[in-house]
């Protein structure tokens, strides 16, 4: 169980996500590469819908202070009609992508600040998030085991 709550503790850090705490299940626990999957696919997909709600919350009470709702609203406005575009033309699988991708500054985090700014709803959020989350845990899983395979390749076991 503690090795489950380390993994689940790594998925819910900012900047590692699934791409430190697959690793981390894979190569340092004794958990078969298709459990850690599920652990941290499912922690990271539930830490995305998290993300969306409380953000949703605080931008609420801050904007309580008449001055900060009034930046906020033209940030917002400001930053909706940059994007409206690619919005409209990908809609959630453009955040999906953007999610899935396992590079620094992408994820579930960045994924749910983007999509509350771009305005889309909690439905479209979950469906992008879930498909880019198991984007990612998919291609973290293959480099995983890919590298791990290739090690044996290389290095002699004793």
């Amino acid at each position: 169980m503690a090795e489950i709550l380390k993994m689940v503790a790594i998925t819910f850090l900012p900047a590692l996500e699934l791409r430190a705490s697959i690793p981390y299940g894979i190569f340092g626990t004794d958990f078969h590469w298709s459990s850690v999957f599920i652990i941290c696919v499912v922690a990271n997909f539930i830490v995305g819908i998290v993300i969306f709600i409380f953000l949703e919350w605080i931008i609420k009470l801050i904007c309580l202070i008449k001055p900060i709702e009034a930046l906020w609203k033209r940030y917002i406005d400001r930053t909706q009609k940059r994007i409206s575009k690619g919005v409209e033309k990908y809609g959630e699988w453009a955040v999906a992508v953007f999610i899935g991708i396992p590079l620094p500054g992408s994820g579930v985090y960045t994924g749910a600040v983007a999509s509350f700014l771009i305005g889309l709803n909690l439905k479209k959020f979950i469906v992008a998030n879930l498909i880019g989350v198991i984007i990612a845990g998919v291609l973290v899983t293959l480099i995983c085991l890919t590298g791990s395979g290739l090690s044996n390749i290389f290095i002699k076991q004793i």
